[in-house]
């Protein structure tokens, strides 16, 4: 009898710090219909990841551990299901499938529908193109589709320089706005050259004291520190909108924000090929820039989680399988 296929994997056993992460091997998976089977050379790291470890971000969706946690991929199609009809065995692909079920990035095969996938910038290799996905859809598709942020708009971008803020102040100038960016002081040249045309240090001043006449806000931080939401209202125009991505909005900040004339809007990414096709395109162009602080082994990957949890990361971490 043949012994099924197996994979190096990081797995975890229970919820709790980066300690719980461990190399393994497991089953490779196998795909079914409208499903594809990458080969994984890299994968990104994202605040949802170790969220999830400790028992918050999506475990409601994965479940009791054990599990394998990650959402950013990027490889080469190794096998296509049947009926899958936009790949083709040998393309290399970058994508966050199946967000916010298990996709089990942290390891060396993930299974997928086709359409969760794109074709991967040609300008990036694998460690680059892991740490777009998330953070780049995040980013896009709350400014976009959210927001709906037009030309001559004012941005305001909390987190600007993490992972999704540096897409997003990217993705804004794009779109024609003015963007304002809050960001410690050392990392002030560096959003400038992405496109901010205005950074705040939320370290040395209260950003509601000098920025107003906002059409969107951007959150990236979240009311748990430090009431970042509640006191973003203050710098909307009335019909502004402000977009809250990591720990969504309460009823107060709803009502809050009725009060005073604005909304207040919670957002959750989800899987879209079609516009990380329109990512690649941008990327490649040169108009949009990946910034990647570091690319560890996959051996490595509490080690990452170690590192992002402290909070100073410019731009992403990403694992390196292949």
């Amino acid at each position: 009898m043949n012994e099924k296929p197996t994979m190096r994997a990081i797995t975890q056993d229970a919820f709790g710090g980066p300690e719980v992460l461990r190399l393994t091997e497991l089953p490779r998976p196998e795909p079914v219909p409208h499903e594809v089977l990458v080969r994984v050379h890299a994968a990104g790291v994202n605040p949802v990841d170790w969220k999830t470890r400790e028992g918050g971000g999506m475990a409601g969706a994965l479940g009791a551990p054990p599990f394998v946690l990650g959402w950013d991929v990027s490889g080469v199609v190794e096998q296509v299901g049947f009926g899958v009809h936009t790949l083709e065995v040998g393309d290399e692909v970058y994508g966050m499938p199946l967000f916010p079920r298990e996709a089990g990035a942290y390891a060396e095969y993930v299974t997928a529908p086709a359409r969760h996938f794109a074709r991967k910038p040609a300008t990036l290799d694998h460690d680059h193109a892991a740490a777009v996905p998330l953070a780049a859809l995040t980013a896009w598709q709350a400014l976009t589709v959210t927001a709906g942020v037009r030309a001559g708009q004012r941005v305001l971008i909390h987190g600007a320089a993490g992972g999704v803020g540096h897409f997003a102040v990217q993705f804004a100038r794009h779109l024609g706005a003015h963007v304002i960016g809050t960001a410690s002081a050392p990392k002030h040249a560096w959003l400038r050259a992405l496109g901010a045309d205005e950074v705040v240090d939320y370290t040395a001043v209260r950003f509601e004291d000098v920025v107003r006449d906002v059409d969107v806000v951007l959150d990236l931080i979240g009311d748990e520190h430090d009431r970042t939401s509640t006191r973003s209202l203050a710098t909307l125009r009335p019909g502004g909108i402000l977009v809250a991505v990591p720990s969504g909005v309460s009823p107060a900040l709803v009502e809050e924000a009725r009060e005073r004339g604005v909304r207040a809007s919670a957002y959750l990414v989800e899987p879209d090929g079609e516009s990380l096709a329109t990512i690649a395109e941008l990327i490649d162009k040169g108009g949009i820039g990946v910034e990647v602080e570091a690319v560890l082994p996959l051996a490595e990957a509490a080690e990452a989680h170690r590192r992002g949890e402290r909070g100073r990361t410019r731009g992403k971490l990403t694992l390196h399988l292949a």
